[in-house]
């Protein structure tokens, strides 16, 4: 079955009040993972380091060859493991920013919605001044603990608060990938980052494989593509048929 049906997406259920966003230093992750937990994601994923668009990255994924690819995602105990998949968004901003350095160089970059952190680990090794990954799931942020200790760079900082029409402040540059999964998600992102760009010039890129909801969003009118990757053989399949996924720049 498709991972859509596998992990179906709640918006209300991941839709939680924010704090206040300069309050991120106290409030995000660092080097310690709860050790039970720590053996659990351990356990019951698998490492990956090829297969994607990125092979010089190393992650900690659910595979077919892992407990809970089989079993019923209602059995996961810690809520639907989405960071556990490289979604194709992911893929090509991560794949973008390692071709393209000066992009993410020297920068302060969001990665919203991190998921496993590969864009985030992505800008680091591009070279950005301060990278900062933002997941509504605090299990994504101890995930991305261990992605980083395999990639062998510090923990970056993780913020677990839903971000949208908050006022982050000033980030050089905002990536996301696989957000618009629902048209009520598609909607708000469109204004809110909207506002980001037009606030503080912001600079945004976003990968999508398509998805129905961003195709049809109005943000399409303020869309460049700027870079196009065909998915490697396996991913069609894992990824309900998506071929390819781009990467745009939102210049509304």
């Amino acid at each position: 079955c498709s991972l859509s049906t596998r992990f179906p997406c709640d918006l209300k259920q991941k839709q939680r009040g924010c704090l206040v966003w300069r309050c991120y230093r106290g409030r995000a992750s660092g080097r310690h993972v709860d050790p039970e937990l720590r053996m659990f994601l351990e356990q019951n994923t698998e490492i990956i380091d090829s297969g994607n668009l990125t092979p010089e990255i190393r992650l900690r994924l659910l595979t077919p060859n892992c407990r809970f690819w089989h079993d019923k995602a209602a059995l996961w105990p810690y809520g639907e493991p989405y960071w556990a998949m490289y979604w194709p968004g992911g893929q090509g901003l991560s794949r973008y920013l390692l071709d393209n350095p000066k992009v993410a160089q020297k920068k302060k970059v969001l990665d919203l919605g991190s998921g496993c952190g590969a864009t985030a680990i992505a800008a680091i090794l591009s070279g950005a001044s301060q990278v900062v990954a933002n997941d509504i799931d605090p299990v994504a942020g101890a995930a991305m603990v261990l992605n980083c200790e395999l990639n062998n760079i510090d923990p970056i900082p993780v913020l677990t608060e839903n971000l949208i029409g908050t006022d982050i402040g000033k980030w050089d540059l905002i990536v996301l990938g696989d957000m618009f999964y629902s048209e009520e998600l598609a909607d708000s992102l469109s204004e809110w980052l909207k506002k980001c760009i037009q606030d503080y010039k912001t600079e945004l890129l976003i990968g999508d494989p398509g998805r129905p909801y961003f195709v049809t969003n109005r943000i399409q009118r303020m869309l460049h593509k700027v870079s196009e990757y065909a998915l490697p053989k396996s991913s069609p399949e894992e990824y309900n048929g998506s071929t390819k996924t781009v990467i745009w720049n939102y210049q509304p």
